[in-house]
């Protein structure tokens, strides 16, 4: 609700798993009601753990029926059309290959899924832009996600040539601000006090602008 008071833009959830098959078609309701536009869940059971571990960790891909199921229960448990179930493929990142990775986004994609989100730990795009022209010869289509955080040396424009609808930027506003807050508490421990930090602070003028009704 905090986020919809700023702004109209869709949101997008990240839910993880998905959770139990029961619990899913809750969660589903849940988000719609609040207004989020589509909810994103990966094709991995258990604890969560970062993708980009890749396979330094155990981690458990669902069979692609176990998983189906899941996107089938969410797509009944909705009530309007366009609430969107975007399913995250993670055979790449737990190098069990291209065909595994196509194979899901069909079974995926006849279970109801709305978007096909692929994820990849490599440095260079290759085998996202392999994904992507080989989703197109699938005889249903729909969106493609992409998350390039690894290889983040290609362009919007070129995963968008390559078919890709949307583009997500994981976590760098995070990754960005994580330094920062470092420096600001180590020169406070340091000096013990705060006047050194300010170099690294953005005025208190400017963030209290960021309420419109401050300006």
């Amino acid at each position: 609700n905090d986020i919809f008071e700023v702004t109209t833009k869709p949101l997008i959830f990240d839910g993880d798993t998905g959770g139990k098959p029961e619990h899913f078609s809750f969660t589903v309701r849940s988000l719609e009601r609040l207004g989020v536009s589509a909810v994103i869940i990966e094709d991995k059971e258990g604890l969560k753990r970062n993708s980009l571990f890749g396979t330094d960790v155990a981690q458990t891909q669902s069979s692609i029926e176990d998983f189906s199921t899941r996107i089938a229960i969410g797509k009944q448990a909705q009530v309007t059309d366009d609430f969107m179930i975007i399913a995250r493929i993670e055979s790449l990142i737990l190098d069990k290959g291209m065909e595994d990775a196509v194979a899901r986004a069909e079974g995926y994609i006849d279970a109801g899924a709305d978007a096909i989100m692929i994820h990849s730990r490599r440095k260079e795009p290759d085998e996202i832009f392999e994904f992507c022209a080989r989703a197109e010869k699938l005889p249903k289509h729909v969106p493609i996600v992409a998350v390039p955080t690894s290889y983040n040396q290609v362009s919007e424009e070129e995963l968008a040539d390559r078919g890709v609808k949307v583009v997500i930027y994981a976590n760098h506003m995070l990754r960005a601000a994580y330094p920062q807050m470092v420096k600001v508490a180590e020169s406070v421990l340091h000096h013990g006090r705060s006047l050194e930090a300010d170099q690294f602070l953005a005025p208190i003028a400017d963030a209290l602008a960021i309420i419109p009704e401050n300006r």
